[in-house]
């Protein structure tokens, strides 16, 4: 069954062709990819979808009835809601309606009649006298803890309330954009698993390689205003994508050989220009529109470490190390040898100790016990750490060239805004303060950044996020011809598998294993991931006994912190909380579209502020998570 069509659909922001006459049509239990390189208009083509923005040319089109839903990559505020009333927001209409209803029964004081049967012919032609039970058949069925408050949730399960939100509208269009953002690898197959369940169609933006083959029936890629539909894997795409590609290069070679031997001829002289020439003249009139009119496809990116001298043999050695915050265990004792040229990869949810052990191995923490042996002639390039190194007031080129004009690479100069543009920066980006640029774009300026540094140990925490699919792949290239010693940590399986040639697993408990080979490896091997973070059923009773005396487990729990840092935890979800919305009020700002022609003081200005809370909401997150650990 047909469920959308777009015919003939155009967006332009100024000269800048986003959509251009696309026309396409979707069906009912399709599950459709939305790929293309950062800023090619992915997130424009949904809202044209969910009539947030309306094309300047062309028709939307849904049948009849058709209910769409959205998965927005912001996630639902940490506020005092119950994850019940949350997800029964998703018929926002009916739940009103059901609220006042009840509240009208409990008052006495007045007669609410005529009222109440107002609401119940309502709730009749709205068929809302099911919601209770539509959600508690949703919640029981992503297994959410009902009863719990959307502050005490992290942000993986606040993800699967607005999910389970989104599904209870029952839609027959479902458009997600980013869900697997900022979710760990147990959390994003999860989602795999309820998203292949869903009947209705599925339009869906992710750079999530592993969750776009293992969800995707088709691709569409947006290419300089362009729409291809493709029926198959993405593998298979990119392979038919490269024919394409080599194929346009050929037309456009033999377009410019035929223009340039008509510019010659047109400068022959006067003669060119008889009467009888005119048709020639309007023809080479017509190449040069057509050319000037040609949308350059951009650049790859062009990546290449500076080497410096080997490191020793021995890159690090854990004798019996075992670390723990009180009386939290993070872990066990392990002996475990990094020797030079290993390509590690760190897996495991998040908060499991990954960031613990890279500070050990790196000696900027010291273990509780056990012993660490640092080898010798260790340059370290460190991903995380450059993030924090970034002046946002700064431009591109003054970050990278730290003032400098050049930067040399592997003993040769180069030219800052040369180099910058191997990474798909123009001059006029390259002069640009960070604190403009997205999200995609500063993770080329840190990997710009990181490759300027001699470096025979790197050590990489989630670099992958926000690139392209393009990027993606030739970083994998570039990691995988590094000869030095790689340390990776990466929630994306598909790029951990390109990649490192074994695995540190942080299965739960403090427990850490290595495996050889990438994550797929380490599943075929019987990994498992041994961690019950925020059980539905430990939050439901943690709610039920508000009143009562609280069970034994959690007492101890309790007295395990001390006074000063239990009041600090109580006080973070409401910090939390107000970061987010301050956050979400200040991008509600940015999306609007006459947002970026306002006064350019003011617009720097909320850039900046809005990078300084999402600093801020990261520490106070991961300050979170700290304390969780050591009361757990």
């Amino acid at each position: 069954m047909n469920l959308l069509s777009l015919e003939q659909v155009s967006v332009a922001f100024g000269h800048h062709p986003l959509l251009s006459s696309i026309s396409v049509t979707a069906e009912q239990g399709e599950k459709i990819a939305i790929i293309g390189r950062n800023g090619t208009g992915k997130s424009t083509f949904l809202k044209v979808i969910t009539g947030e923005l309306i094309p300047d040319e062309g028709v939307v089109r849904t049948s009849g009835g058709t209910k769409v839903a959205q998965l927005p990559q912001e996630l639902p505020p940490a506020d005092g809601k119950t994850v019940k009333q949350v997800v029964s927001e998703g018929r926002k209409k009916e739940y009103e309606l059901l609220t006042r209803y009840y509240a009208l029964l409990e008052d006495d004081t007045t007669d609410h009649s005529d009222e109440l049967l107002s609401i119940q012919h309502k709730l009749d032609d709205h068929q809302g006298w099911d919601l209770e039970q539509k959600v508690a058949q949703i919640i029981q069925r992503l297994q959410l803890p009902e009863n719990a408050k959307m502050a005490d949730l992290s942000g993986g399960w606040r993800r699967r309330v607005i999910l389970a939100q989104a599904l209870l509208s029952e839609p027959d269009i479902l458009l997600l954009d980013e869900p697997t953002n900022h979710l760990d690898v147990p959390t994003i197959e999860w989602m795999e698993k309820q998203l292949q369940q869903f009947r209705g169609l599925i339009l869906f933006i992710t750079h999530d390689r592993r969750f776009l083959e293992q969800l995707a029936t088709r691709i569409i890629e947006l290419d300089r205003g362009n729409l291809t539909s493709f029926n198959g894997s993405l593998s298979a795409f990119l392979e038919f994508k490269n024919k394409q590609l080599e194929e346009e290069e050929r037309a456009n070679a033999l377009f410019d050989k035929k223009l340039a031997e008509e510019e010659v001829w047109i400068r022959q002289g006067i003669k060119a220009r008889r009467t009888r020439n005119e048709g020639r003249v309007r023809a080479l009139q017509a190449l040069r529109r057509e050319r000037s009119e040609r949308i350059e496809r951009q650049g790859n990116v062009r990546m290449q470490l500076d080497k410096t001298e080997q490191s020793g043999k021995l890159v690090a050695e854990f004798k019996q190390v075992a670390h723990h915050f009180e009386d939290k265990e993070i872990l066990k004792p392990m002996d475990l040898l990094v020797s030079r040229g290993d390509r590690i990869g760190l897996i495991g949810p998040n908060g499991c100790g990954k960031s613990t052990f890279l500070k050990i191995l790196l000696g900027q923490l010291t273990p509780s016990t056990g012993n660490v042996r640092q080898g010798t002639k260790l340059n370290i390039a460190y991903f995380d750490q450059l993030r924090e190194q970034l002046d946002l007031e700064k431009s591109v080129a003054e970050n990278v060239g730290e003032g400098k004009d050049t930067v040399e690479i592997n003993g040769r100069s180069k030219h800052i805004i040369g180099y910058l543009s191997d990474f798909l920066f123009s001059p006029e980006r390259a002069r640009t303060p960070v604190k403009a640029l997205s999200g995609g774009e500063r993770n080329r300026v840190l990997l710009a950044k990181l490759f300027t540094k001699p470096a025979n140990l790197l050590v990489m925490d989630e670099p992958t996020n926000d690139l392209d699919v393009e990027t993606l792949e030739l970083l994998e290239e570039l990691l995988s011809s590094f000869t030095g010693t790689l340390l990776l940590v990466s929630h994306d399986r598909a790029f951990l598998d390109n990649v490192v040639t074994s695995v540190l697993a942080f299965e739960g408990q403090g427990v850490v294993r290595e495996y050889v080979g990438g994550y797929q490896d380490w599943i075929r091997q019987g990994g498992t991931f041994n961690f019950e973070p925020e059980r539905p059923e430990t939050l439901q009773k943690t709610e039920v006994t508000e009143k009562q005396p609280p069970p034994n487990k959690v007492t101890k729990t309790v007295k395990k912190l001390s006074y000063k840092l239990q009041r600090e935890l109580d006080s973070m979800p409401d910090q939390i909380a107000q970061l987010e919305e301050q956050l979400a009020l200040l991008q509600e700002k940015t999306s609007k579209e006459n947002f970026y022609l306002g006064d350019q003081a003011e617009v720097q200005k909320t850039l900046l502020t809005i990078t300084e809370l999402e600093a801020t909401l990261e520490t106070a997150m991961e300050r979170w998570m700290e304390l969780e650990e050591m009361q757990d």
